[in-house]
């Protein structure tokens, strides 16, 4: 595997806005089921701190929703948070396309076309989270107040009410604790209810 860079369009996003913020990486795992389960318990961090990024479709427009990665879309409360009628998730070749970043690797932040953002508002119970930094295996740690700044985000309660299962624990942990955890886009095996 290459080298990994620590810097993408994300992070100089963040850097550019002042956003005080640090960078992990993680080895990561293409193909796994529910990316961001995973990638918390190879942290060891609570799947509350580690957040999704999904890219979805609100009245045929793009946008983006931010959720912990323990947790499923409402597509219902998703398009009312940005005020549309309704709202799908985006295809993955979409979500690159309008992004610029591959699955795996999408960031709400330096999306090559901005677009509306909502975020759980749960999530900004938390002291820091990770967000994805804009490459596979790459997370930026930063408050959840200062990522909603600097995305012009809504704030909302957009999950479902139920929570994914957890993953059965693994027999070994690829990573030590102090990596970050990471997160995909469009995590398509998931659910998402209304």
């Amino acid at each position: 595997m290459a080298p990994m860079s620590k810097t993408t369009r994300a992070t100089q996003f963040l850097t550019q806005a002042k956003i005080a913020h640090s960078v992990h990486s993680y080895d990561y795992a293409p193909g796994g089921e529910r990316v961001g389960l995973q990638a918390a318990e190879a942290l060891g961090e609570h799947p509350s701190r580690v957040l999704k990024t999904l890219m979805i479709e609100i009245d045929g427009r793009p946008a983006c929703a931010v959720i912990p990665s323990d947790q499923e879309l409402s597509m219902k409360k998703a398009a009312a948070a940005l005020g549309a009628k309704s709202a799908t998730m985006m295809t993955p070749a979409d979500a690159e396309r309008i992004t610029g970043y591959h699955v795996g690797g999408i960031s709400p932040f330096g999306q090559k076309k901005r677009v509306p953002v909502a975020i759980e508002e749960a999530a900004m119970a938390e002291a820091l989270v990770y967000i994805n930094g804009g490459q596979r295996g790459l997370q930026v740690r930063l408050a959840p107040g200062d990522a909603a700044r600097a995305l012009g985000a809504v704030v909302k309660a957009i999950v479902a009410d139920s929570r994914l299962t957890p993953l059965p624990p693994s027999r070994e942990r690829s990573e030590p604790a102090g990596h970050a955890p990471g997160m995909t886009c469009g995590m398509l095996g998931a659910s998402h209810t209304g």
